[in-house]
């Protein structure tokens, strides 16, 4: 059954539809949890964006087949966007144990995956319509905490290379 609402809430929006935070707008600040390499790990955004851009990106739901080859290409990207001096998180409405198992299993414990709260899946504007997940969407965050780019479309694909193209050119 859940199923089938994941499959009912892909093909009743258009990829069009799903809100985002503007570019130039403050990303909100939160503090959850996650995994890094299966172990529990404590997301805090002010923290992470001490030591450069943040790629925050939100997707679904863990172990289906778009998300997990997402996390999968984002993990190969890792050392990529770590030359260019940003971190790479992913977000969920998955609970910790979920995250523990994909973030050794997808994201080769290369990045952390963290537990997107209603309030931050509200907060973000990414809530799916019929189901409680996050709509696919990537934002790469300025030190200051702007938005410099956003990127939200259902398919996983330009994820990793447009963040990574907006990364870059935050540096020049």
């Amino acid at each position: 059954m859940r199923r089938l609402a994941l499959i009912l809430a892909f093909a009743l929006v258009p990829a069009g539809a799903y809100a985002a935070l503007p570019v130039g707008a403050k990303a909100p600040d939160f503090r959850t949890t996650g995994a890094l390499a299966g172990r529990p790990f404590t997301v805090h955004l002010a923290e992470q964006l001490r030591h450069g851009p943040v790629v925050l990106y939100f997707y679904p739901k863990a172990f289906t087949s778009g998300c997990t080859l997402e996390a999968k290409a984002f993990s190969d990207a890792e050392p990529d966007f770590r030359k260019a001096g940003a971190r790479v998180i992913g977000m969920s409405a998955d609970d910790l144990k979920t995250l523990q198992k994909f973030s050794t299993e997808a994201c080769r414990g290369r990045f952390p995956v963290a537990t997107a709260s209603p309030a931050v899946i509200k907060a973000y504007d990414v809530k799916l319509p019929v189901v409680s997940m996050t709509n696919r969407t990537s934002y790469v965050i300025a030190p200051d905490r702007r938005i410099a780019f956003v990127h939200s479309d259902l398919s996983w694909k330009d994820h990793v290379a447009k963040t990574l193209a907006a990364v870059r050119a935050l540096k020049r």
